[in-house]
């Protein structure tokens, strides 16, 4: 059995060719986060980015929903995620949900979000720490931690902004409205929205345009774009990262192509 075939607590993994499906699999709760869920999800993720035959790793969720954040049940229970005092909480969350955020952010693999329906919360934010979100009509994206009078606990304040630009965070956090699929295209959330029928079609598609080229670079361009704060250190990063990747074998063969 490898370790792909393994069975994992609330995600179902699937290695496909050159890609790794990874699916929340809590649908009775639309895949409300469980601590479960995040060991997981880190494991998994922290296995593939070392398997030089995986190129893209695809997130997605199990019936209606990608991610509905929070699990409200236990949160009004004080269980799970959510049980104890204020300090044993903040421990809870950097040992436990802001996990997930490090080992995305740290990833060399490009992931793509498969936004099957809503994400909401901390299912918003996660689907932000992807590189590319693809979503269908029925998907509704909300950060609506203001509503229950909390904060995004997962790093949302970090990851928000990156994608949508400061203004639209902050509106989107401050109203804890929910917006239609058509809405996040129009602001810049997704790279491309389909039909329920087309999804994964579509996605895949996207996966294998990616696949095509050349990892060494991606993963020196996934760190530059994500180093990039002032020019002086991206230029000193990218002077380093094109004295390697200009003699590497690969970027000699896809000259003669």
């Amino acid at each position: 059995m490898s370790f792909y075939e393994k069975k994992f607590t609330h995600l179902e993994v699937k290695k496909e060719d050159n890609f790794l499906w990874l699916t929340f699999n809590l649908p009775e709760k639309r895949n409300a986060i469980t601590l479960s869920m995040v060991e997981s999800l880190v494991t998994v993720l922290n296995e593939a980015d070392w398997d030089p035959e995986i190129k893209v790793i695809i997130l997605t969720g199990q019936g209606s929903a990608f991610c509905a954040g929070g699990d409200i049940k236990a949160m009004k229970e004080k269980s799970g995620m959510f049980a104890g005092s204020s300090e044993e909480l903040r421990q809870i969350y950097m040992n436990g949900i802001q996990r997930i955020p490090r080992s995305i952010e740290s990833l060399q693999t490009p992931i793509i979000a498969m936004v099957n329906g809503p994400a909401i919360g901390a299912g918003l934010d996660i689907a932000c720490m992807c590189d590319l979100r693809v979503a269908s009509s029925k998907a509704l994206f909300g950060e609506t931690f203001a509503k229950i009078g909390l904060v995004p606990g997962d790093g949302g304040t970090f990851f928000l902004p990156r994608v949508v630009g400061y203004a639209k965070a902050m509106e989107m956090s401050l109203t804890a409205r929910v917006y239609t699929a058509i809405e996040a295209l129009e602001m810049g959330l997704l790279s491309s929205l389909t039909s329920e029928s087309e999804l994964e079609a579509v996605t895949r598609s996207l996966a294998e345009k990616i696949a095509e080229n050349s990892f060494t670079a991606l993963t020196m361009i996934k760190k530059g774009l994500r180093g990039a704060r002032d020019l002086d250190t991206q230029l000193d990063l990218m002077a380093a990262f094109q004295g390697i990747t200009q003699r590497t074998q690969d970027h000699f063969d896809r000259l003669d192509k």
